[in-house]
């Protein structure tokens, strides 16, 4: 290979490599893209999806029964079925969780803070029962999109539907 060849091939190289980070796929500025998935996946049923909205490495879940609190890599999978056994225990079935646009998104590089207004909807021993709240989620963007790694629930005291 001649000289002349060489360097423009060493400059075809450096222009491809400059330009495919502008190529790859601009990251989702979505913040509630994972927010509904989660909640979506819970009121299905579907927990793989709902799951599925989470970062990898340790979560931090805050939540009105006990334990009240679940941290570490497994802390969703350990709040979902804590979730079940409490539900069972206490006679709640059909739960449903209903939200409504964020009062607040503050996104920082790749981490952001977005709190949801939600209502808690279902039956406690067959009486329909409500939970008006908000849950409070800190994101973190991996992979090129949003995932969920820590939330908390905050909402009044349970009361029958009106």
């Amino acid at each position: 290979m001649n000289r002349i060849t060489a360097r423009a091939l060493f400059f075809a190289v450096g222009v491809a490599l400059t330009a495919l980070p502008l190529l790859a796929a601009p990251p989702s500025t979505d913040v509630m893209a994972p927010i509904r998935q989660f909640i979506d996946g819970f009121n299905k049923g579907d927990t793989k999806s709902a799951l599925a909205a989470y970062a990898a490495g340790d979560i931090s879940i805050i939540d009105e029964f006990a334990p009240h609190l679940w941290t570490g890599p497994n802390a969703a999978h350990a709040w979902a079925a804590e979730y079940d056994k409490h539900a069972a225990a206490t006679g709640v079935s059909d739960g449903s969780v209903t939200y409504r646009a964020p009062t607040r998104k503050e996104i920082a590089g790749d981490l952001a803070y977005v709190i949801v207004p939600t209502v808690y909807l279902y039956k406690e021993h067959g009486k329909a029962m409500a939970e008006e709240g908000q849950i409070a989620v800190v994101l973190h963007m991996e992979g090129g999109g949003w995932k969920m790694r820590a939330w908390t629930w905050s909402g009044v005291k349970p009361h029958l539907r009106k």
